[in-house]
């Protein structure tokens, strides 16, 4: 610098001044400042990555929690100038804003908003910390929140809360379970009652339409035989009957223990048979008897 040769890296900005008033950005490359007149201050536009320390903060609930972040920003090429004048140390400004800007967002959440929402509170904070560190030409890239440990205490009655919920969940599991079980068994014992009454109606419907359609038949094959009866009995004479007739008896008297019982109309049967023998003439000449 005394020689007035400066070497820019390429990750370098160089801000130039000359007798104390800005004139410039330098690019990377072997640069020549004229001594007294001239000065330059190089910056680094490399990401910066900067581990928060553990600080305590307490939440809208009046909960101390210990909490530590990772923040990750860099000097913008267009404005690394402002990061030599607008701000006299702008890494220690940037470590110290993310303090004050953790403890807002933290005071104004409760204990259990901040364990379950890391992530909102890691972009906002971000957000906030970037509109500010824009006038310094520095960009806030990401924050990222390490751990959040809230008192001992505090500690226990949340795993005891969370056994507490771990067991009223089982619980309600349990009971769903068993109700949707008994709803599953009721739907099939009822399911299956429908399904043997079905049967059961079917069987009978079978059954009745079987013994119907027998009915019919048989009566049909009554109806068929008393027509044939009738039919052949139509062609059947008085002789012939009588015949019959008295083969019936000769079958009835084959029993030593048998009476005949002759019916009025016995005479009247044999009227054809007694009219034959009376038309006969005897062979000897004699008259016939006559009939009392």
């Amino acid at each position: 610098m005394s020689s007035g040769l400066i070497v820019v890296q390429q990750y370098e900005r160089m801000v130039v001044q000359r007798l104390g008033s800005f004139v410039g950005i330098q690019r990377p490359g072997l640069k020549f400042l004229i001594p007294i007149i001239y000065s330059g201050t190089k910056v680094d536009l490399r990401e910066r990555v900067t581990r928060v320390p553990t600080q305590k903060y307490i939440t809208v609930d009046n909960v101390v929690v210990d909490m530590d972040f990772v923040i990750y920003y860099r000097v913008m090429e267009d404005t690394a100038d402002r990061a030599v004048l607008e701000v006299q140390n702008f890494e220690q400004a940037v470590i110290n804003l993310a303090f004050a800007t953790l403890r807002a967002v933290i005071g104004a959440i409760d204990l259990s908003t901040a364990l379950s929402e890391r992530e909102r509170i890691r972009d906002e904070v971000q957000v906030r910390m970037d509109e500010v560190t824009a006038r310094w030409g520095v960009k806030v890239s990401q924050v990222e929140i390490n751990e959040i440990d809230p008192p001992m205490g505090v500690k226990a009655a949340m795993e005891r809360q969370k056994s507490a919920d771990a067991i009223k969940t089982a619980e309600i599991t349990e009971s769903e379970g068993q109700r949707q079980a008994a709803i599953n068994r009721s739907e099939g014992e009822k399911q299956s009652a429908i399904l043997e009454a079905e049967g059961k109606r079917q069987a009978e419907i079978l059954e009745a339409e079987g013994e119907q359609q027998a009915t019919v038949l048989r009566a049909e094959g009554f109806s068929t035989a008393l027509e044939r009866i009738y039919g052949v009995a139509n062609t059947v004479d008085a002789k012939t009957m009588s015949l019959q007739y008295f083969e019936t008896l000769k079958s009835l008297g084959a029993s030593p223990s048998t009476k005949f019982i002759f019916p009025m109309e016995f005479t009247s049967m044999l009227s054809p048979f007694l009219g034959m023998g009376g038309n006969q003439q005897p062979s000897n000449g004699g008259t016939t008897p006559s009939q009392p």
